[in-house]
Parts: structure tokens; sequence; C-alpha cells
């Protein structure tokens, strides 16, 4: 192995830190502040530079919330003439279709800038001191590095818990929960899905590590019962929910699908 990667052997071992994305998502928001304090400093060519990719980001930021705005306005449908197309306009009806090809990849850019708009847009966040309940061990009772979780959550299907010397974030078994009842919006009518997994907890990355379930927390579920197929007629195995309710407070988890 060649020497000074040390670094990316044990993050293959052992993984990154469970508040790895929790760090970069703060990084992230602390950027704008440098880069205005970097902005302030710069001077003469270097400054007209830093300026020009600064516009090229800013057209491009406005560029992608304008296609957020297109996707929801609702599009006039065209009237179809009645009758049998005359000879001198059939050359017209491929330029029809053109434009219908043209409209369609226009519809899939503007569904794709709006992806993750969800049901549940704002949600109240979680604090660590609800979530986790401090617990003390060793002989002077002084460490409290173990946290036991105070909410729902979910495991995959080969989850072996750590030994208690290594296990920091202890996930009590009465608290861990495989399926979700999710409303599907279009048909109104409700299924019991298996979740397969914890895409995002919208209160912290750390929760999303951790596989919490809380209100406004995106699941992926099985819909392979449901049937579900995709434009080229591929079945569709899982899709995204939102958690509408506090599933630690009914003892079942309640989501809408995302269609």
């Amino acid at each position: 192995m060649p020497q000074g990667d040390y670094i990316d052997l044990h993050r293959k071992r052992f993984g990154r830190r469970l508040d790895y994305e929790e760090r970069m998502r703060k990084k992230e928001a602390r950027e704008p502040h440098r880069i205005s304090k970097l902005a302030q400093k710069q001077h003469g060519l270097k400054a007209k530079l830093f300026a020009q990719e600064r516009r090229a980001e800013k057209i491009k930021m406005k560029k992608t919330i304008a296609a957020h705005k297109q996707r929801d306005q609702k599009q006039k449908e065209a009237k179809l003439d009645e009758g049998d197309t005359p000879v001198y306009l059939l050359d017209r009806q491929q330029e029809k279709r053109a434009k219908v090809l043209s409209n369609m990849l226009k519809q899939k850019k503007k569904e794709k800038a709006g992806k993750w708009d969800v049901p549940i847009a704002k949600v109240k966040p979680v604090s660590e001191e609800e979530m986790f309940k401090i617990i003390r061990t060793g002989k002077r009772q002084k460490k409290q590095w173990k946290r036991k979780v105070t909410k729902i959550t979910f495991v995959g299907e080969g989850f072996t818990r750590k030994p208690p010397k290594y296990e920091r974030y202890i996930r009590p078994s009465a608290l861990r929960m495989k399926k979700a009842n999710v409303t599907h919006p279009e048909l109104q009518a409700t299924f019991q899905l298996d979740i397969l997994g914890v895409k995002r907890n919208p209160s912290s990355a750390l929760y999303t590590n951790l596989g919490v379930i809380t209100k406004g927390t995106i699941v992926e579920v099985n819909v392979s019962d449901l049937g579900l197929v995709t434009q080229t007629g591929k079945v569709v195995w899982g899709k995204y929910a939102q958690v509408t309710n506090n599933p630690e407070n009914d003892g079942c988890i309640n989501a809408i699908l995302m269609v």
C-alpha cells in the first residue's frame, strides 16, 4: 500500500464519523460568509476573474429557480382540429410532432427540477435533548458518553448490535418498526408496506444515519405489491414517502407516497 493512504484505509474499514454529514452541512452553510469575506479582500485582475465566476454561478441558480416555477404553472391544452388533415398540411404534422417531443423533454426537465417537493414542507426540528437519554456507565458514574434513542427507529434486516463497550447510540428493540401505513394521494387508498430505508430526516443528518423516524422524515418503501410501472414498462420496487404523524405517540408510522 502506498505511504499516506492510511486515512482511506481506515475509512474503508470503519466508515466515516456519524456526524460527518452534519459537519459538511454546517461547512456548506458557512461558505457564503467565507466567499463574501474573500470578495471584499480581492482587488485588481483577481477581483475581475472572481466576479465573473460569481456571476456565472448566480445565472445558473436563477435558471434553476425559473425551472421550479415553470413546473408549478398549469399549461393549456391545444384543441385538435376535427376531420382529416388536407394534403397541403401534411408537412406541418411533422413539425407538430417535433414540437411535442420538445415539450416532453422540457416537461421532464421541469419534473426533475421539482423532484423533492414534499407534502409537508416545514417541520418542527427535534432537539438532541428530546431525542437522546443520557446513560451513565463505569464505576465513577461520571462517564456520560452513551445515548439511548427515545424515538421510533428503523434498522436493516441483517442488523446486529455492537458490543456494549463500543456502542455509543442504543436503539431499543421495542422502538424499532419495519412497516408503514402509506397513502397513495391519487388512488385515495392506504397500504401497509415494508420500509426499505430512511432517506432523510430533516432535523439532523445524525438522525438519518441512525435511522430515526420522526414527523417529516422521508423513507423508502417497497411498492412492488401495488403493481406500479414506469413509462417504459419496468416494475417500480422502491418509492419515497414522507411521514405525516408522530410515530412515537401513535405507535404506528403513517406516510404519504411521493408520486
